[in-house]
């Protein structure tokens, strides 16, 4: 009796046992770990091809931009033209009765203007023989010549942080110096031309200087001291044209210099049948020497540093204050050729007092046209001469107003100044933001 009640309990156990070992092992199977929590993947942005994106640095970058600004101003000076030519007026008053005509009379209004501006700036295509068909191109490159010396130097205060807009004062004041040396020193050929044309540099050099060392020792803002002494040369220059034994010639009342003599007036470079001189060729010779400072001497490392940082380029060792002085100085050189050219080029006669023919603002045009680059600023001044060539042109042929040249040109700064909204306009890509490598995309994953 007691082993049956002794196996019947140890059964009962047993069948607890059994019962209670999945009830208490339950919430150990029913209750899985958590999950990691999962965070959705960045978005990739596509890589581009080298070639694709060298595509689009061309497209977004600076020489196309430029290129689309002159096409833009084109297009708004067509416009103009278009609002302006009696034809159209005309032709536009019954315009639902026949709007052939007025499209018609748009074309002719635009293209005949615009072929008269080419055929005054390039190449004539009315004249008989090429030597004479060839004259505006040579009418151009004289009128590009200053433009050229003016713009390389406010390009090259531009590149060192200054903002030189005293282009008409450097050009007077460094013509001036070239006249009155070429005239009171008599000298053969060709010892007075070079005597001429360093008076000329130096003239601009001293009077830029002034700036650059107002710059650098009294703080002075360059902008005001620029104009100040655009009016400081202009009524000098003024004076002395009005003064006997200064600037006037000998003889006479009028405010006009005396005429240069022959062995410092700049040769043609073609000959005299073409208004073109060699002073296109010191241009060539200026714009290069140019570059060479800039990118090729530790002068012009130390300009470079102080217009992309004054504070890092003066920790560096670099006297700011210096390059200030050096900077204006030969920057008043460059534009100081542009005087020496309106001198002994443009006027041999002998000068007045506004031989400078606003010059000196048109150098700050192309200046920003020519993103200060040598290369840029000359064929910035090659356009600018063609345009100021063939404006004459369209308006002796066409009837139009050459105030429309002088909006293009506007236009062109307009567009040059504002980047985005030229690629905006044509839906350019801004150069050097799309391409993200793989090694950047993984590290995000």
């Amino acid at each position: 009796m007691s082993d049956s009640t002794q196996g019947t309990d140890s059964g009962a156990d047993a069948a607890q046992q059994e019962s209670a070992t999945p009830t208490e092992a339950a919430p150990q199977q029913s209750a899985p770990s958590p999950a990691p929590a999962q965070t959705p993947a960045p978005a990739q942005t596509p890589v581009t091809s080298r070639g694709q994106q060298a595509l689009r640095d061309i497209m977004g970058g600076s020489l196309v931009i430029s290129v689309l600004a002159v096409f833009l101003a084109l297009v708004v000076g067509a416009v103009l033209i278009a609002l302006t030519d009696p034809g159209v007026q005309q032709a536009s008053g019954y315009f639902f009765a026949r709007p052939g005509d007025t499209f018609q009379a748009i074309w002719n209004a635009v293209g005949g203007s615009y072929k008269s501006l080419f055929e005054g700036a390039i190449y004539n295509t009315g004249r008989p023989d090429f030597a004479s068909g060839i004259q505006p191109l040579t009418n151009t490159l004289s009128a590009a010549t200053p433009l050229i010396f003016g713009g390389l130097g406010i390009a090259l205060a531009f590149r060192i942080g200054l903002f030189n807009i005293g282009g008409q004062g450097q050009i007077l004041i460094g013509g001036a110096f070239a006249g009155w040396v070429a005239w009171s020193f008599p000298m053969p050929f060709p010892l007075a031309l070079i005597v001429a044309i360093l008076a000329g540099i130096v003239g601009g050099a001293v009077w830029a200087g002034i700036v650059g060392w107002l710059k650098a020792q009294t703080g002075a803002h360059e902008v005001i001291v620029t104009i100040m002494l655009n009016y400081v040369a202009f009524y000098l220059i003024s004076f002395l044209l009005r003064t006997p034994g200064a600037l006037q010639a000998p003889g006479t009342s009028n405010p006009k210099s005396p005429a240069i003599p022959q062995a410092a007036q700049m040769p043609g470079l073609f000959g005299i049948r073409y208004t073109v001189t060699w002073a296109f060729v010191i241009a060539i010779a200026a714009a290069f020497g140019y570059w060479w400072l800039m990118n090729r001497s530790n002068l012009g490392f130390r300009f470079r540093a102080v217009g992309e940082n004054p504070s890092a380029a003066r920790t560096a060792g670099i006297s700011v204050e210096r390059m200030y002085i050096y900077g204006m100085a030969i920057a008043g050189g460059f534009v100081g050729l542009a005087g020496v050219n309106q001198v002994l080029a443009g006027t041999p006669g002998g000068f007045s007092s506004g031989f400078d023919a606003g010059l000196g603002f048109d150098a700050i045009t192309v200046a920003l046209l020519g993103r200060s680059r040598p290369l840029g600023v000359f064929i910035a001044g090659l356009l600018f001469g063609a345009l100021k060539s063939g404006g004459y042109v369209m308006q002796a042929a066409n009837g139009i107003p050459v105030d429309i040249v002088l909006i293009v040109q506007s236009l062109i700064v307009l567009f040059i100044a504002a980047p985005p909204l030229v690629r905006a306009i044509f839906g350019l890509p801004k150069p050097g933001t799309a391409r993200r490598s793989r090694r950047t995309i993984a590290k995000e994953a």
